[in-house]
């Protein structure tokens, strides 16, 4: 499994990290340069000499240049149908919107009607353009325009709130080093420990303006590592000895790291790449889970919670762990909660020697719209984070990890779990999530099966019956009861069909107040 730690390079010496600046702009016109020679087709092999060539860098860096390039078509090709998906998304709500405010269904609040129309309508213009954009990158297997340096950092350059100097710092502010294990771990960007000053050191290779020389010169800068995973590091650069050679001399085997130097606010951070040994593994949909105890994970961007069963499906105990400023921080301090809510997880589940775990498949979308807090809740991104975090956690201590759907698990928890039980809504969802990694399928309960057939059944048949003329043949009106028509379809033959849909018409028409069953307005 890939780990990737941060340090700090703590080195006062202004000409050396001069040098390593302008390193990285060099490294940095290699990287775009190379990206710009994949797109128009050339071959990657002569693209390494001839960057290596024009920019006087060693084969490595060259190669490394060429490498970060492929990564970058690479994923935009794999993002591009998330992309359109979103988009797509995006333009169905704001149909949506339109048709609900040109009914009255809906009122604008802080301005005239005509003028939140003319917005909406501006708005779909753009989001249709961006769908026939990407949807004809995709028809001539193209990749959308990539802007190096940030595509917000560009249109601020545009706008003059960013100066030249700056956004050029943007552009050149990177230099990556993949590992090597038969290069000490790292040929160009090497850890190092001076054993007189206890200190470690990074050492990187410069192969500017060095002329009629095989070996590069190397700028040594004071590393600062953070305490919590020194000792980590320590293992990753000491070699570990496999064996003797000649005259008792040891034979020293290395552990490959990759480095990549990142400039920020004119401090230089060190990422630390290296695969780090597991003793758990992530299970596939159909394998059994055969450990006693089984945590159920359900991951929500303000709180995390687990409800800890036995194998036979049976709720042991449930526990939140909120994180409330997850909803406003920046990314990075995101990706520290991440971290520290993942390490109180795991400490709570060895604590019940749980030996499973069964978390959400979340897949990444983003077809949210224009309401920016509700955007922070429902995005995926910081949901996927703080699982990554767990299961990367959970791997390492041993756990066996299986993914499973999602669907209507919050609904089922509400339903069935929550009163009896105790529970909070999001504490019955990830006991629903533990019991369907077992194999269990949720029955609907006879108490809500009677409120179907007794309450819902015939409101929908009511309302469908007192529908006026000229609603029934208005757009809103049809796909209304084309709607209501499907919902009493599925309650009329739930026997035959898969139980999430009768839970999808329980989750579309039924609402718990006050621990009541009540018909929710359809």
């Amino acid at each position: 499994m890939k780990v990737t730690k941060i340090c700090l390079i703590d080195d006062g010496n202004a000409v050396e990290l001069e040098k390593l600046n302008r390193l990285m702009a060099v490294f940095c016109a290699a990287w775009r340069y190379s990206f710009n020679r994949l797109v128009e087709g050339e071959q990657s092999g002569r693209l390494i000499k001839s960057v290596s060539a024009l920019f006087h860098l060693n084969k490595r860096y060259a190669e490394d240049a060429v490498m970060q390039a492929q990564a970058i078509i690479s994923s935009q090709k794999e993002l591009l149908p998330l992309r359109i998906e979103g988009v797509q998304g995006k333009i169905k709500k704001n149909c949506k919107k339109i048709e609900d405010y040109q009914t009255g269904k809906k009122r604008p609040k802080k301005v005239p009607l005509e003028i939140c129309l003319k917005g909406l309508s501006a708005r779909l213009e753009k989001l249709q353009i961006k769908e026939s954009i990407l949807l004809k990158h995709q028809n001539d297997q193209t990749i959308p325009t990539v802007i190096f340096g940030g595509k917000r950092n560009f249109y601020e350059r545009l706008k003059g709130n960013i100066s030249r100097d700056e956004w050029r710092d943007l552009r050149s502010n990177t230099l990556y080093s993949r590992g090597d294990k038969s290069k000490k771990g790292n040929l160009n960007t090497r850890i190092v420990f001076d054993d007189k000053e206890q200190q470690f050191y990074l050492e990187v290779a410069n192969p500017l303006q060095v002329e009629g020389r095989k070996k590069s010169t190397r700028l040594r800068f004071k590393l600062l590592v953070p305490d919590k995973f020194f000792n980590e590091i320590v293992e990753i650069v000491f070699p570990n000895e496999v064996g003797v050679i000649s005259k008792e001399k040891p034979l020293e085997e290395y552990s490959p790291y990759s480095i990549e130097l990142k400039r920020k606010k004119n401090k230089v951070y060190v990422h630390i790449t290296y695969d780090e040994v597991v003793y758990g593994s992530i299970r596939n949909g159909n394998e059994t889970i055969l450990s006693d105890l089984v945590a159920g994970i359900d991951v929500n961007i303000d709180r995390v919670a687990v409800s800890i069963l036995t194998k036979q499906g049976n709720l042991l105990e449930s526990l939140t762990f909120y994180f409330h400023e997850m909803e406003y921080v920046k990314s990075n301090r995101r990706s520290n909660i991440s971290g520290e809510i993942a390490k109180d997880i795991i400490q709570y589940l060895l604590t019940w020697n749980v030996g499973a775990m069964v978390i959400e498949d979340i897949t990444l979308k983003q077809d949210h719209d224009t309401n920016k807090r509700f955007n922070r809740l429902v995005n995926s991104f910081a949901k996927t984070k703080i699982q990554k975090s767990i299961i990367s956690r959970g791997i390492k201590f041993g756990f066996k990890i299986k993914k499973v759907n999602p669907a209507y698990t919050s609904v089922i928890g509400r339903f069935k779990y929550s009163k009896k039980y105790g529970l909070s809504v999001h504490e019955a969802a990830a006991f629903v999530i533990g019991r369907r990694g077992l194999g269990f399928d949720e029955k609907i309960p006879q108490e809500v099966l009677n409120h179907v057939r007794t309450l819902v059944k015939p409101k929908l048949i009511s309302i469908l019956g007192s529908m006026e003329e000229s609603e029934k043949k208005s757009k809103n009106g049809k796909q209304r009861r084309k709607y209501m028509g499907m919902l009493l379809r599925n309650i009329e033959t739930f026997k035959e069909n898969h139980c999430w849909k009768l839970w999808n018409v329980i989750h579309k028409t039924l609402i718990i107040k006050n621990q009541e069953l009540q018909f929710k307005e359809v």
